[in-house]
C-alpha cells in the first residue's frame, strides 16, 4: 500500500491578481520622476532652503563619476560657496571595532539637544575587488537618523587616501549652505594615512580602545600626531579600571611630541558611547579647542592652508582622470599591460611611453 504523504504547509495559494493597468502606471510615473531632474538653480534654491532632497541629489551628481555631471556639479557648489564655511568640521577616526559609529550616534544626539544641526559623512570601505560597499551607517545609527536636525550621508571610499570619499570636501560645502554648523566625518580606520580627513576638518578625534596592549603598533605615531584629542571609548563596567590606565599611558606618550602648530596640548578623555557617559565632556572639550584657535588665529591659517592643499590635490585629481580617459591611452594601456605579462617591457619603460603619448 502506498504510503500516503503529508500536505506542505507551504503550499502556494492563488492570490488576487493585481491590475497590471495601474502597477504600469505607477512604474512609469516613478520612472519619469526619476528621469527628471531639477535644473541648477532649483536644486541650490532648494539646499539653501534646507531642503535634505536637493541635497542628497546634488550630493550624488558631486560623487558621479559621469563626466556629464561634472558641470552641473561645479556650478551648484559655485552657487553655495558664499553660504558655506560658517561650520565646526570634526574628524573621528579608529581602528573598526572601537565603536565609530555608536560614538557619532551619541555625540549627534548630544550636539542636536543643544540645538546643533549635524551633518554625518560616513565613509565605508570599499571591496579592492568589487569596488562594492555596505552603505550600512544608517541602519547603525537608528535614532540619529530619524532626527530632524540631523543627515547622515554614507559614501563609499573607493581608492582615495585614507578611507575619504573623493568627494567628502564638496560635500561639506553642501551641507554648510544647507544649514548644517556641524559637520562630522568618519573615516575607514584602517590603518591608511589619514592625511585626506585631516586636511578638510578643523579637529581630528582619534577614538580608542583600552585593553588591547600597544594597539595600532605600524600607524600609532603618525595618527597620534595628527590627533587633537584621543577618546578611550567602552569605559564602562569592567573596561573602566584598563581604561583610566590607558588614559594615564597615552598621556604620557602625547607629551613626548613636538608642540603643534595650534599649540594647543592634545587630550586624552575616557567615555562610553553606548552608555552616553562623557560625550558632552568631549564636546566641551572641542568647544575649549575651537575658543583657543580662533583667539589665536589659527583657525583661519589652518582653513586657508587646507583650502591650497585642496587646489593641488583638485589639479592631480584631474590629471589623472583626464589622461586615463583618453581613449588613445585607454587602447595602448592594454597593449602594454600585455607586453609586461608577456616579460616583453619593465612597468617604468611602459609607464614613459604611455606618459610620452600625452605630450
Amino acid at each position: 500500500m502506498a504510503k500516503a504523504f503529508k500536505k506542505s504547509a507551504l503550499e502556494e495559494k492563488a492570490g488576487i491578481e493585481s491590475s497590471k493597468l495601474s502597477n504600469a502606471a505607477a512604474i512609469a510615473k516613478i520612472q519619469q520622476k526619476r528621469k527628471t531632474q531639477p535644473t541648477t538653480e532649483a536644486l541650490v534654491t532648494q539646499i539653501l532652503e534646507g531642503n535634505i532632497t536637493a541635497l542628497s541629489r546634488a550630493i550624488t551628481l558631486v560623487e558621479s563619476s559621469n563626466p556629464s555631471h561634472l558641470n552641473q556639479a561645479n556650478a551648484i557648489i559655485k552657487a553655495c560657496l558664499p553660504h558655506a564655511n560658517a561650520s565646526v568640521r570634526i574628524g573621528i577616526t579608529g581602528v573598526p571595532g572601537v565603536g565609530k559609529s555608536t560614538f557619532i550616534e551619541a555625540f549627534g544626539i548630544h550636539l542636536t539637544s543643544e540645538g546643533k544641526k549635524v551633518a554625518v559623512l560616513a565613509v565605508d570601505p570599499s571591496s579592492t575587488l568589487s569596488r562594492g560597499s555596505i552603505l550600512g551607517d544608517k541602519t547603525r545609527m537608528d535614532d540619529l537618523v530619524k532626527n530632524e536636525n540631523a543627515f547622515i550621508r554614507p559614501s563609499p571610499s573607493g581608492t582615495s587616501l585614507g578611507g575619504v570619499a573623493r568627494k567628502t570636501r564638496e560635500s561639506i560645502i553642501l551641507c554648510e549652505a544647507a544649514g548644517f554648523d556641524t559637520i562630522v566625518i568618519e573615516t575607514v580606520g584602517v590603518g591608511q594615512s589619514e592625511t585626506a580627513v585631516h586636511s578638510m576638518v578643523d579637529f581630528f578625534l582619534l577614538l580608542k580602545l583600552s585593553g588591547a596592549g600597544d594597539e595600532l603598533q605600524g600607524i600609532k605615531r603618525g595618527i597620534i600626531e595628527m590627533a587633537d584629542a584621543i577618546a578611550i571609548n567602552k569605559a564602562d563596567g569592567e573596561n573602566l579600571k584598563a581604561a583610566k590606565l590607558a588614559k594615564v599611558e597615552f598621556n604620557r606618550a602625547l607629551h613626548l611630541y613636538p608642540e603643534k602648530d595650534s599649540q594647543w596640548q592634545p587630550k586624552v578623555i575616557l567615555c562610553s558611547a553606548l552608555q552616553r557617559e562623557g560625550i558632552a565632556d568631549i564636546w566641551e572639550m572641542i568647544s575649549s579647542y575651537l575658543e583657543h584657535t580662533k583667539k589665536t588665529g589659527f583657525f583661519e591659517r589652518h582653513r586657508k592652508l587646507q583650502n591650497k592643499f585642496w587646489l593641488l590635490q583638485t589639479i592631480e585629481d584631474r590629471l589623472k582622470s583626464d589622461f586615463f580617459n583618453r581613449q588613445k591611452i585607454k587602447t595602448e594601456l592594454k597593449v602594454q599591460l600585455q607586453l609586461i605579462e608577456d616579460g616583453k617591457t619593465t612597468p617604468f619603460v611602459a609607464a614613459d611611453y604611455l606618459l610620452g603619448l600625452n605630450d
